[in-house]
């Protein structure tokens, strides 16, 4: 049940920014509230989870293909580059990278990553913060490793000598 009229093919991996990196093992019809409705089953690797989400809000939950290899590189790098830090007040920290992990983007998660990473070097994180880098990145790890076509291991050094080398 695979036509045009979908955003993603069966089998193809995908971001689902909250979650993880994924695979879409099946396009279904289900009924919710009367009325039929196609939904992606996406098989979770990570948490060896598969969670069903609805076609038609697949782009407002934020799910993408994973990036091309150069998109991938470009946010590798970033991780690398100088910022501005991110407020001292942790819950409006936590608020504003919340937003950035809901937008998903893996400019957004790469951000993320280096932001906390930096934070964490100053003050330890609260946990609600040092989860939340925990969750990014090994997001950014995975989305990149797909793209990029290396281990997890091989990414996870690369992302830390990038962090280190700033």
């Amino acid at each position: 049940m695979v036509d045009k009229k979908y955003p993603f093919r069966l089998k193809q991996k995908v971001v689902y920014p909250s979650q993880g990196v994924g695979v879409i093992n099946a396009i279904i019809e289900r009924e919710f509230n009367g009325q039929r409705s196609p939904y992606f089953v996406i098989y979770l690797e990570v948490t060896d989870m598969t969670i069903m989400a609805p076609v038609e809000k697949a782009e407002s939950l934020g799910i993408r293909a994973i990036v091309p290899a150069e998109e991938a590189q470009k946010a590798l790098e970033f991780v690398g580059e100088q910022f501005e830090p991110n407020p001292s007040d942790w819950k409006l920290r936590y608020q504003m990278n919340m937003d950035l992990l809901k937008k998903g983007t893996v400019m957004d998660i790469a951000a993320i990553v280096r932001s906390l990473y930096h934070r964490s070097k100053v003050k330890e994180l609260p946990i609600m913060e040092r989860k939340l880098y925990e969750s990014a990145k090994k997001l950014f790890e995975d989305e990149l490793a797909h793209a990029l076509k290396k281990s997890n291991d091989e990414i996870e050094v690369l992302i830390h000598e990038r962090l280190e080398n700033r």
